[in-house]
């Protein structure tokens, strides 16, 4: 329609109303969109210039490269601690209140119903009643310094209450005052993270109903096979776990990250006498939930005793990974057996008011909790405690029929955590590393250790319980009788360390640290050893080793396990030329996961149809669906062992279908498994073969809870476009994908740092996405394309170095009394 005719049509008065709705209606889009940059862009920090903030003593400077990463230099303790409490809490206010918030149980009062079914499991198993009762153990030093950080939080809360991160005015929420009771909670929650034992009795215990004890043990088979259960007498069934479900463990895994796959992390520290600089170096990565933003946030603290740079925690003092002027050290998950479930006799399952146990009537803790959730009425909460702890199924959805659990986890009440961060940022050599590693309990880790001297350290620590014979640490046991009562801990003295050794290196991911020699049980629940004998085989290959050497290392993404399964795909008989085609791409291929290439997605969507087809057949729909599909086991850990196993027996009664009347054989179920592998891929990644890489099928997709809560507004504020991913669950360069959604990447590498002890301004780092964890901010996501390439930024930590690479300096100031 011409212009002439629109104005005949409307004529002049309609026509100039219908200009100014229009008009109108831009104008309020042009206020909205300006209106959301504002909320967006007023929460980002400044970084420049002088501030003046209460509670200083003197002026610290804040000094930030390119990256947004700020080396902090103070004239004492207390102001060092309150400026790197400031600085985290510029650029990582919200994620770290969630965090904590999550700890303690109140993830309700921010997302409502969504987050009940976390905040009844955490606040039962009492993540922060443990955090009250370390702070008030905690020594002087420790406190003064966690109170100084904390204070540092609250000098930037104050200053900025109404210029808080867009997540805290969308969700009404009203920070309170930040406590040192909250950072204990997060670092009991990153305990947590990497403690996993108890849901694995409870799978294995249905499994031990369903299928029997052997067949168990193929499907969760322990590092030495020989291992026996040792199932007690009074329980052998576990008839009342049979068809219980996971569905609650599931909702928690969604806040918490899957605990299984969280076991993940490398560390290597190779001596002067096989480098090129003929000083040790020492090398880490850490593989952990891939979140917006990452877990991790790089930091320099300098000032009295401290001079250290690294991986720091926001909501945490210190730095928990890195270096000082002496020594540096990197971490991997032990993973030891520290968590039991105790069946009880209860008076009354519903209500309880005593527990038995050696023939007398105790009377159980009731502990009252109110359970705040948005939107709706407040939730009470009672919580039953045993001397062996909460009553823990009670809060499960589908767990609530089983027989009475306690949790009993040998963190809660035990941890000096902080302090030991704290000791260990300060220590010199070898002897005082040592020594500050005494206070860490929680959560069990692998240290290596280098120092500027050319020397060279492995050190375990944990907390593990000492059980007596009869008690395996496999499978829930009596509370009633008295006879599996732990008998203390494992003297830290007599915790495996390792200082020098002949070899010239050290290398841990998550494998068996011990041998069989050694008198205490850490666990039977060792990660399979693959990516430990990779890295083994590369370091000894390689005498003169640099720092790109093991940068290298850290990309590599060779499949010990693809090369074990391999043989077995290669011997099948094509049956049409499309499956000629796959068997020879894969008889081609090198047996690296790189995303560009086509071998390696053939060989996963073999392999998930493979175990499929072997084991769902032998078990009951839940616990098919748990194990195959489940949240905890649908990263392979443990089928991929036993699926190596079974493979090795071509008549393996695993193999024949019970739903046919023949009876198969491995060949048949590869035969089978090949024809379906190729038409899942076609009809979901279309006919084209050359299109089916590795990349286009494993793309990681960083998580947020709050994008996930069906909130338009946060899917588009968290919106990262999926990263075609390298690696897969068991190579070095760890590409953790699930097989419930194949191949979607959720954990890796979450840091890497690579470090020279002769130059310690050389050190090179790296983490998942970017410092900032405000929305939209230019540092939220500049490290993803490094991360994914096996990139890295320095980090320098002499003051010359790093004002070299400055691009900000921010002052801050003691404020003037009024």
């Amino acid at each position: 329609m011409t212009k002439v005719a629109t104005r005949r049509l409307l004529g002049p008065s309609k026509l100039k109303i219908l200009r100014n709705i229009v008009l109108s209606v831009l104008v309020l889009l042009i206020i909205l969109a300006a209106s959301g940059v504002w909320l967006v862009r007023r929460p980002w920090p400044q970084v420049s210039g002088n501030l003046a903030i209460p509670g200083l003593s003197s002026s610290v400077q804040i000094i930030r490269d390119q990256w947004g990463v700020p080396q902090i230099y103070a004239q004492n303790e207390h102001d060092l601690f309150m400026a790197q409490g400031f600085v985290h809490a510029q650029d990582r206010l919200w994620s770290m209140y969630f965090n904590q918030l999550t700890a303690s149980g109140r993830l309700g009062e921010l997302v409502g119903e969504l987050g009940l079914p976390t905040d009844k499991v955490l606040r039962t198993i009492g993540l922060r009643r443990a955090a009250e009762r370390e702070w008030a153990s905690m020594d002087p030093d420790a406190r003064t310094l966690l109170q100084a950080y904390c204070d540092g939080i609250n000098a930037f809360l104050d200053a900025n209450r109404g210029n808080l991160p867009i997540e805290f005015t969308v969700l009404g929420y009203d920070p309170e005052p930040w406590t040192p009771v909250d950072s204990i909670s997060y670092g009991n929650l990153l305990s947590m993270y990497l403690a996993g034992n108890y849901r694995l009795e409870f799978l294995r215990a249905r499994l031990i109903a369903d299928i029997g004890e052997q067949k168990t043990k193929d499907l969760l088979p322990a590092y030495d096979p020989s291992t026996p259960f040792i199932i007690p007498d009074e329980v052998q069934s576990y008839s009342s776990m049979r068809d219980m479900g996971f569905a609650g463990l599931d909702a928690l895994d969604k806040q918490l990250g899957d605990a299984g796959a969280m076991w993940g992390s490398n560390n290597w520290v190779v001596a002067g006498s096989r480098t090129v600089s003929g000083k040790p170096i020492l090398s880490g990565d850490t593989h952990m939930n891939l979140a917006m933003p990452s877990i991790w946030y790089l930091n320099g603290v300098h000032g009295g005793r401290f001079d250290s740079v690294g991986f720091t925690l926001p909501g945490v003092p210190g730095v928990v990974i890195g270096h000082n002027g002496k020594i540096a050290w990197a971490i991997t998950n032990l993973n030891p057996d520290v968590q039991d479930l105790y069946i009880e006799k209860l008076d009354d399952r519903t209500n309880p008011t005593k527990y038995e146990f050696q023939g007398q009537w105790r009377d159980i803790e009731v502990i009252r909790e109110t359970i705040k959730v948005k939107d709706q009425q407040p939730v009470p909460l009672n919580i039953y405690v045993t001397q062996h702890g909460p009553i823990i199924n009670n809060v499960i959805d589908d767990m609530s029929q089983a027989d009475p659990m306690a949790f009993k986890w040998a963190m809660i009440g035990e941890s000096k955590l902080f302090s030991a961060i704290l000791q260990m940022n300060e220590a010199q050599n070898w002897d005082q590393f040592r020594e500050a590693l005494r206070s860490w309990r929680m959560p069990g880790q692998n240290f290596v250790y280098a120092d500027v001297d050319g020397n060279i350290g492995y050190q375990m620590t944990s907390q593990v319980p000492i059980r007596v014979p009869q008690h395996s640490g496999l499978v829930p046991v009596p509370g009633w009788t008295g006879e599996y009562e732990w008998q203390g801990y494992v003297p830290y003295e007599e915790l495996p360390t390792v200082y020098n050794p002949p070899q010239g290196f050290i290398a841990t991911a998550n494998n068996k640290v011990v041998g069989d020699s050694y008198p205490y049980r850490i666990t039977d629940e060792w990660d399979p050893g693959y990516r430990a004998q990779r890295i083994t085989e590369l370091l000894q290959a390689n005498d003169r080793m640099d720092i790109a050497a093991n940068q290298k290392i850290q990309g590599d993404t060779f499949s010990i396990p693809a090369n074990n399964l391999r043989t077995y795909m290669l011997a099948i008989q094509p049956q049409n030329d499309e499956e000629a085609r796959a068997i020879e791409m894969l008889r081609d291929w090198d047996l690296h996961f790189e995303a560009n290439q086509v071998a390696g997605t053939l060989f996963q969507t073999w392999y998930w149809f493979v175990f499929q087809n072997t084991l769902r057949d032998d078990l009951n729909p839940t616990l098919a669906k748990d194990y195959l599909d489940g949240q905890y086991e649908r990263h392979g850990r443990f089928h991929i062992t036993a699926m190596t196993q079974i493979m090795r027996d071509p008549n393996n009664s695993w193999f024949d279908d019970q739903k046919t009347p023949e009876v198969e054989t491995r060949d048949d179920i590869l035969q089978q498994s090949l024809g379906q592998a190729l038409a899942w891929l076609k009809e979901n990644h279309g006919d084209d073969m050359n299109n089916w890489t590795w990349g286009n099928v494993h793309q990681v997709t960083y998580v947020n809870l709050l994008a996930s809560t069906g909130n338009p507004l946060f899917a588009w504020l968290y919106k990262v476009e999926p990263i075609q991913a390298r690696g897969e669950n068991f190579s070095i360069n760890t590409g953790t994908f699930t097989f419930q959604d194949p191949f979607s990447m959720e954990h890796g590498a979450s840091q890497r740092e690579v470090i020279d002890m002769s130059d310690l301004d050389s050190m090179q780092a790296i983490h998942s996405t970017g410092q900032s964890g405000l929305v939209r901010n230019p540092h939220r996501t500049d490290m993803i394309d490094k991360w994914q390439n096996i990139e890295y930024i320095p980090a320098p930590s002499s003051r010359e170095k790093v004002e070299q690479n400055a691009a900000s300096t921010l002052t801050l100031t003691p404020e003037d009394p009024e």
